[in-house]
C-alpha cells in the first residue's frame, strides 16, 4: 500500500464523492456518472486515480464495467492513520 497515493486520492472531493457512492455496492460505471453527476470522460480520470491507489475494484460483465470499494486497502489506511495519532 502506498500511503501516499492513497492521501493523494481521497483528497479530491470528487473522489470522495465516488467513494461515498460506491459504499452502497458495486455500482456500473454509467449509473455511477449519473449518480455523481459527472460525464463519463470526468469520471474516467477520477476512477484511475482511485485504481492506481487500490481504494476500488474493477470488474467487466458482457458490455458493462462495474466499480466497487476496496475496503481492505481502507482499513490498512485507517490503522496507518490510528497508528499516527498514538492508538
Amino acid at each position: 500500500m502506498a500511503i501516499q497515493e492513497i492521501l493523494a486520492a481521497i483528497s479530491d472531493e470528487n473522489r470522495r464523492k465516488i467513494l461515498q457512492t460506491l459504499k452502497n455496492g458495486k455500482i456500473s460505471s454509467g449509473d455511477l456518472a449519473q449518480e455523481v453527476g459527472m460525464t463519463p470522460q470526468a469520471l474516467s480520470y477520477h476512477l484511475a486515480k482511485l485504481k492506481k491507489a487500490d481504494l476500488i475494484y474493477e470488474s467487466k460483465y458482457k458490455n458493462f464495467i462495474y466499480y466497487e470499494l476496496n475496503l481492505t486497502v481502507l482499513d490498512e489506511a485507517i490503522l496507518w492513520l490510528g497508528n499516527l495519532r498514538g492508538e
